[in-house]
C-alpha cells in the first residue's frame, strides 16, 4: 500500500473531503488514499486539517476534494488513479506550498 513510502505531510491543507460509493469496483485506490491521509501519523502533521469521508450510495465515481490553507483547491477523480498517484500529486502540491515540508517529508 502507499503508506509504506513515507509520511504524508498535511501542513498546508485545510480540509480533505473523500466521496465514494463503496459498491463500485473502482473505489479501492480512493479508500486506500483515505486510510493514509486519515491515519494518526498523517493527522499529527496538522491537527487542524479536517478529513471527511462522504460515503454515498448513488453509484457515483470516487472524488477527492482538497482545500489548501491559501484557498486553492485540488480535485482528483479517483476512478482511474492509483492511490500512489493521488498521494504523489498531493505531496507535490504540498511541497510547492511549503518548502519546509520537503525536509520533513523526505527522511
Amino acid at each position: 500500500m502507499a503508506a509504506s513510502r513515507g509520511t504524508v505531510v498535511l501542513k498546508a491543507i485545510k480540509k480533505i473531503v473523500v466521496q465514494f460509493c463503496p459498491f463500485e469496483a473502482n473505489v479501492r485506490a480512493t479508500r486506500d488514499f483515505l486510510v493514509v491521509v486519515g491515519s494518526e501519523k498523517a493527522r499529527s502533521t496538522n491537527m487542524n486539517c479536517e478529513v471527511v469521508a462522504e460515503v454515498k450510495h448513488d453509484r457515483s465515481d470516487p472524488v477527492i476534494d482538497i482545500t489548501f490553507m491559501d484557498g486553492e483547491r485540488l480535485l482528483m477523480k479517483g476512478a482511474n488513479l492509483t492511490s500512489q498517484e493521488m498521494l504523489s500529486a498531493l505531496q507535490t502540491r504540498c511541497i510547492a506550498k511549503d518548502p519546509q515540508s520537503k525536509a520533513t517529508g523526505k527522511k
